[in-house]
């Protein structure tokens, strides 16, 4: 009983304010209580922070902590991706990547040049042609397999090609390879059969009609090597170039791999390339 009278008086004290300390002690108390406040008006300060408000008979309000802001456009963010971009991203993170075998070339390993693998009746040449052509004129008597003459909007350098047969002027639009037969050899091809290469060679997913002198200038080049002269063409060049790797499953050199990348991921829906 007497424990329990002296914890009563106690406690009696403290919520009435009597002193229940020595002098010392409540120096002591007091000192610590005011580096307590600084301590804590420091921490605030150096934080940036705001201090909490006190209202009479109310618990002190503390500010909520800082939200990131979401990121805008302005701000940097990477615009999203173009779908067909998106897929060719993935469809190149499946592809092998290795080495090309420097075996010799072999054209001749490819079949027959524009050979009539869909059976229509007309060469692989001029079915791109008159795919990729327009305003285009036939040759009588050839079931208009023959392209005589036709205006060209070359995707390679941007530029309009008037097209007409003949000797000196055919090669002025020359049929591309998008994935060069030689670059095709050393990835993958080599190891095909005679029937595989010759409908790659004639596939019109991997053939575009192009002008001359920049299918000159490609030659058997990869990506990481050549581009198209016209940069808004880029985009498109290498989504279509992963689609035949793709189809055709070849493996692709590490710089072939990473110029590819680099082109894939700069096609946003905002560029329009």
């Amino acid at each position: 009983m007497t424990t329990n009278r002296t914890l009563i008086r106690t406690a009696t004290r403290i919520l009435t304010g009597r002193n229940i300390f020595t002098r010392s002690a409540r120096r002591i108390l007091g000192a610590g209580a005011v580096l307590l406040v600084l301590l804590v008006i420091g921490y605030f300060m150096l934080s940036g922070r705001e201090l909490p408000s006190f209202q009479p008979g109310s618990s002190p309000v503390f500010p909520a902590p800082a939200v990131p802001a979401a990121p805008s456009p302005d701000d940097g963010t990477p615009a999203a991706l173009t779908p067909e971009a998106g897929q060719a991203l993935v469809q190149l993170d499946q592809l092998t990547i290795a080495e090309p075998l420097q075996t010799p070339y072999n054209r001749d390993a490819f079949g027959q040049r524009w050979a009539d693998v869909d059976r229509n009746g007309c060469d692989t040449r001029n079915d791109i042609l008159r795919r990729d052509l327009v305003e285009v004129t036939t040759k009588p008597g050839t079931r208009d397999c023959v392209i005589l003459t036709g205006t060209l909007h070359d995707p390679y350098t941007g530029t309009t090609i008037s097209f007409t047969r003949g000797q000196g002027t055919s090669e002025l639009v020359q049929i591309d390879h998008v994935i060069p037969l030689a670059w095709a050899w050393r990835n993958g091809a080599a190891d095909w059969t005679d029937e595989r290469r010759e409908q790659f060679a004639n596939d019109a997913i991997n053939l575009a009609a192009v002008d001359g002198s920049a299918n000159q200038s490609k030659s058997d080049r990869g990506p990481a090597l050549w581009m198209p002269p016209a940069s808004g063409y880029h985009c498109s060049y290498a989504i279509g170039f992963v689609q035949v790797l793709d189809s055709y499953d070849l493996t692709v050199p590490t710089e072939d791999a990473t110029a590819l990348r680099s082109t894939l991921t700069s096609c946003s829906t905002t560029e329009g390339n």
